[in-house]
C-alpha cells in the first residue's frame, strides 16, 4: 500500500493497516451513499485513506466509537468534496446544507439528536472540534480551507446547532 511509505513509525503502520482492514468497506458504503457512484466513492475512500495516514498518531484505539467516527467523518468529507467539484458549474445550492448520509438515533439525548440531524458539513465540524478535540486550524487542514473559512464554519455550525437545540426545547 502506498499509504505506509507517508508512515514512519512501524508501530502507526501496523495501525493503519488494522485500520484500512476494518474500515475499507464502511468508508466506501460512506461515499457511495453521497456519490451514487463506485468510482468516485473509491476516490474518496482513496484521499480519506490519505488524510488518515497524515493524521495516524492522533488515532489510539481502533475499536471505539471515536475512532469510528473520526473516519466516517473524513469519508464523508472527502465524498462532499468530489460531489461539489463534480457539480460546481450547476450548483445553486448553499453545498453546506447538504446532509452526506443518513444517520439515526433511537436514544433520547436531545443534544445527540440535535448534533445529528445538522447539515454534514455542520454535523463533521462539531463532532471534529467538540468530540475529537481538533482546533479550527487543524479542522482548516483537513477541509483544505483556509483558517477564516473554517473559523466561519464553525460558527455557522454552532449558529445552526442552537436553532436546533431551541427548536428541541434544550435551551
Amino acid at each position: 500500500m502506498i499509504y505506509l511509505q507517508m508512515i514512519e513509525s512501524e508501530e502507526d503502520k501496523v495501525k493503519f493497516e488494522e485500520i484500512y482492514l476494518k474500515y475499507k468497506a464502511l468508508m466506501f458504503y460512506t461515499a457511495n451513499k453521497i456519490l451514487h457512484n463506485e468510482q468516485d466513492a473509491e476516490d474518496a475512500v482513496h484521499m480519506a485513506f490519505i488524510k488518515i495516514a497524515e493524521n495516524i498518531e492522533k488515532i489510539d484505539a481502533l475499536d471505539c466509537p471515536k475512532t469510528r467516527s473520526y473516519i466516517v467523518t473524513i469519508a464523508e468529507h472527502k465524498a462532499i468534496d468530489i460531489y461539489r467539484k463534480k457539480n460546481r458549474h450547476k450548483q445553486n445550492e448553499y453545498l453546506e446544507e447538504i446532509n452526506g448520509i443518513e444517520v439515526t438515533y433511537d436514544g433520547d439525548n436531545l443534544l445527540t439528536k440535535s448534533i445529528l440531524n445538522l447539515p454534514a458539513r455542520y454535523r463533521e465540524v462539531i463532532l471534529l472540534r467538540y468530540y475529537h478535540g481538533y482546533s479550527v486550524r487543524e479542522i482548516a487542514a483537513l477541509f483544505d480551507i483556509s483558517l477564516v473559512a473554517a473559523s466561519k464554519l464553525d460558527q455557522r455550525a454552532k449558529k445552526k446547532l442552537k436553532e436546533l437545540c431551541e427548536k428541541e426545547g434544550i435551551l
